[in-house]
């Protein structure tokens, strides 16, 4: 009646065994370590540059814990800070020899100090979040309005190129806020436009209308309110994907960039106490340029070495090969409207990109003047260009639609894509908010949310060993154990602790405590009916079971709401709460049963059961 088979205790052995291994990391705390991350979009650092940094090290006689390669950086862990200074100035040194034009970010950093083992586990600690470490924090607003009046630019002048090309007569263009406003002469030329456009241009929606100044008429065009809604979406995505890569050179390990609202931006970079530089760096600004390269002999003598002709720069490839470019610029990353990753015809890696009207015109007069010429694409950061590709013109590329391609793989075709779409912010942003917290803040709450739990815990644990006995000293090993897996899943899935996820904590502590009582007591009431006691046990546990999943279920769809429609805080206190209730189940019913199995479940003859006092009626 009371007894588990075999597999039973083996998963909760499994499930302890997991939950210990995932949960130790959090208590091994942070060493000093040392962050390599490449400091610009079109350089890219991989695990074949780990020696390098071993190299480094042992030149200058530093010894490391380990050094690894991980996502898009580098890490190296040392004993004590004043060694990790020195580890920084040793490979500053080494992959930064001109400081003037660093092309690595070198930036110091905390890593845990778990054991090599639990390492090659992936058992890493959960990331405290700034709250909890001190950082930086701000909330930017996005101008949502030049979006759509930089959209509408844009349209404008693909509507003048199109009836042009289709050899449509009208009498001016121009827009008039979030519309474009068409002058036509004769009503029939206005009706062959409306044809085309509404064909070619899907984003606008199109009206009659009458110019007031003169007898002409008009086409209206609006933009489409789920136009309207992808353009800000659009806008949004791309601010934050660009915050992401400049928030890269900050060496921070796990900023948090989300959208909040419809316009709004959080940023929080958690042990980052200068300001100005993070400011600097979210502000900064990327352009993007074509130029023809000079291909002339004194160009091909100035790779040499010799002096670069007038007229013209010189400037580094990807794969840090000279090239010499004209000054002129043919186009700007104005003229950009996408980039995507995808495929040439010969089915190799390639970048596809959309030019505007004003853009297509300008790209396709100068790919027909210069067959067999190369084109270079370059990147500006700061003041300072890089050549991303140099591709080869084979022939007149029309349509605004242009194609690099040759020698990349689909991994660097879609770096390149993300580069060229995200080097700039598609719209303007404000810093509206902006807070400090600093480390000694988040040390106090760290210290104040763990003792909570702790004190928490115990006047728990005090209260069920007095009040249920025995069975009150299973319920807060079950809680123990609780909290264990809860941290464990939370480790785990590399969640970000900040407070509210304390404070969901402790509120899961409360909530799981809560179905042992209701287990505790239907086992009483069963006893004071007269049931035995393992006939109490079981229909204890059985009938206990359906109060507790309607209880736990009804508390996970409010949870799961939090989830969904909350941001930022409320976000991570509801992570934290669905997490609790489903490890708090499986530790009140299936992990507490197994105890109380375990003691009283081969005791056939079973007389009575320590669960404290069991109050029967007078008679």
């Amino acid at each position: 009646m009371n007894r588990y088979p075999w597999w039973k205790y083996l998963i909760l052995a499994v499930a302890l065994l997991i939950g210990l291994i995932y949960t130790l990391p959090n208590f091994f705390g942070e060493a000093p370590a040392v962050q390599l991350s490449s400091g610009k979009a079109t350089v890219k650092l991989g695990a074949e540059a780990v020696s390098q940094v071993q190299a480094a090290l042992k030149q200058a006689g530093i010894t490391a814990d380990f050094v690894e390669f991980e996502g898009n950086s580098i890490k190296a862990r040392f004993k004590d800070t004043d060694t990790q200074i020195k580890a920084r100035d040793a490979i500053t040194k080494a992959f930064n020899p001109d400081p003037a034009d660093p092309h690595y970010i070198v930036a110091l950093n905390l890593l845990s100090r778990s054991p090599q083992w639990l390492r090659a586990l992936h058992a890493q600690p959960m990331y405290l979040g700034l709250d909890l470490r001190g950082g930086v924090h701000f909330l930017m607003q996005v101008d949502m309005k030049a979006a759509l009046t930089q959209k509408i630019e844009s349209l404008t002048g693909d509507i003048r190129t199109l009836l042009r090309d289709k050899d449509i007569r009208h009498s001016g263009i121009r827009r008039e806020g979030d519309s474009v406003i068409v002058r036509f002469r004769e009503a029939s030329i206005r009706q062959a436009a409306r044809v085309v456009l509404q064909d070619s241009v899907a984003d606008l929606q199109w009206a009659d209308g009458t110019d007031a100044g003169s007898q002409d008429v008009t086409l209206v065009g609006s933009l489409k309110p789920q136009s309207t809604r992808t353009i800000q979406e659009q806008a949004l995505k791309q601010n934050i994907t660009t915050l992401h890569n400049r928030i890269n050179e900050l060496g921070v390990a796990e900023p948090v960039i989300q959208q909040q609202g419809l316009d709004r931006v959080v940023v929080q970079l958690p042990g980052v106490q200068d300001t100005a530089k993070a400011k600097d760096i979210i502000g900064r600004t990327a352009t993007l340029e074509v130029r023809m390269v000079d291909d002339s002999a004194e160009a091909m003598a100035a790779i040499n070495g010799g002096a670069v002709p007038f007229g013209a720069e010189r400037y580094q490839e990807r794969g840090g090969m000279p090239i010499i470019v004209k000054r002129q610029v043919v186009l700007t990353g104005d003229n950009l409207t996408d980039a995507q990753p995808g495929f040439d015809e010969n089915h190799e890696a390639a970048v596809h990109l959309t030019l505007d009207a004003r853009g297509a015109r300008i790209f396709r007069d100068i790919t027909r003047e210069n067959v067999g010429k190369r084109m270079a694409i370059l990147l500006f950061e700061k003041g300072k260009g890089e050549v991303v590709t140099a591709p080869v013109i084979r022939g007149e590329i029309g349509g605004g639609r242009v194609q690099i391609s040759g020698r990349m793989s689909t991994e660097e075709a879609a770096d390149t894509a993300l580069l060229l779409r995200a080097g700039s912010l598609a719209a303007p942003m404000e810093i509206i908010e902006e807070r400090t917290v600093g480390p000694s803040l988040g040390a106090e709450n760290i210290a104040q949310g763990f003792n909570s739990l702790m004190y928490g815990f115990a006047a728990i644990a005090v209260f069920m060993i007095a009040y249920y006995l025995l069975f009150g000293l299973f319920s807060t090993l079950a809680l123990s154990v609780n909290l264990l897996l809860l941290v464990a899943v939370l480790s785990m899935l590399q969640a970000t602790l900040t407070l509210p996820g304390i404070a969901a904590i402790a509120l899961t502590l409360g909530m799981a405590i809560d179905s042992n009582v209701l287990i505790n007591e239907r086992v009483r009431e069963e006893l004071r009916n007269g049931s035995a006691p393992q006939s109490a046990i079981a229909a204890g546990y059985e009938h206990a079971w359906a109060t507790i999943l309607d209880s736990n279920v009804t508390t996970l769809i409010a949870g799961v709401s939090l989830l969904a429609f909350g941001s930022g805080p409320v976000r991570g206190f509801a992570v934290v709460h669905c997490l609790g209730i489903l490890t708090s189940m499986f530790s009140a019913v299936f992990f507490s049963r197994g105890l109380v199995n375990l003691w009283y479940g081969r005791q056939k003859k079973l007389k009575s059961v320590s669960i404290g006092q069991v109050w029967k009626p007078q008679e």
